[in-house]
């Protein structure tokens, strides 16, 4: 336990942290959809799957990073409604990683008070990956700090249309007017209800679109894209979409 914590502290330098941002204005929620792993692996003639356990390790380093520069949500595209389509094996490999970084990580997580979150629909996951997620949730609901929302099995239309019947029922029942319905409504019926929108989307891989991913959260979300593949991203690439973060003015439609 004192290795992994020590492996934790020693990821950055305080010089190394506070040289290229100012720690006052850091993003209290980044969200990051995590892509390029299967064009890594094929850069490298290696099977996808490898790049999907490499793209786990670099999981561990930013939830590391994040939580040192004083993020208060880490947000990570763990698995979508639509990656069900990818071949059976490929899917049956990614719905294992949750279980493997968990079972690694969840002692250290736990220590360093991250407390672990998921947002998706959890009916069709296998039960090894409901397990792992679940207990990690149990053991560190009680925890303060850094929050690791995983979305995992997610898709952003799915969870408006489930928004959008719930507040339907609410109206039928009597028990919601329709002149009461607001965006305020409408957020408290979304798997992110007790969490802050991000402010930082980052996506890897040089891809530019949003792919399903919290569509209502990120209206003014400040958007940052990167052609490095996620197995490649580090602490670095971190701190320097931080870094071009707090180089914009968000005015929310103001001026």
């Amino acid at each position: 336990m004192l290795e992994k914590l020590s492996k934790w502290k020693s990821t950055m330098s305080s010089q190394e942290k506070s040289k290229d941002i100012d720690d006052i204005n850091v993003p209290k929620h980044i969200a990051i959809i995590m892509d390029g792993n299967g064009r890594w692996a094929k850069q490298k003639g290696l099977p996808r799957i490898a790049g999907h356990r490499e793209g786990m390790k670099v999981i561990n380093k930013i939830v590391r990073k994040a939580d040192d520069l004083g993020v208060e949500i880490l947000t990570l595209y763990a698995f979508s409604t639509e990656n069900w389509k990818r071949p059976k094996t490929e899917v049956d490999y990614l719905l294992k990683l949750p279980e493997r970084f968990l079972n690694k990580e969840l002692p250290t997580l736990i220590e360093k008070n991250v407390k672990v979150r998921l947002m998706g629909s959890i009916e069709k996951l296998p039960e090894h990956t409901k397990k792992a997620v679940s207990k990690a949730v149990r053991e560190t609901e009680n925890n303060t700090g850094l929050v690791l929302n995983f979305a995992l099995n997610y898709g952003s239309r799915f969870e408006l249309i489930n928004a959008v019947k719930e507040i339907a029922q609410q109206v039928e029942s009597g028990t919601l007017h329709p002149a009461e319905i607001d965006e305020s409504v409408l957020t408290e019926h979304l798997m992110t209800a007790e969490l802050r929108d991000p402010d930082l989307l980052i996506r890897t891989s040089g891809e530019l679109r949003l792919s399903n991913f919290m569509l209502w959260q990120v209206a003014y979300s400040e958007f940052w894209f990167t052609d490095v593949l996620w197995p490649d991203f580090n602490e670095k690439h971190l701190v320097e979409a931080i870094a071009v973060y707090q180089k914009r003015a968000r005015r929310y439609g103001g001026v």
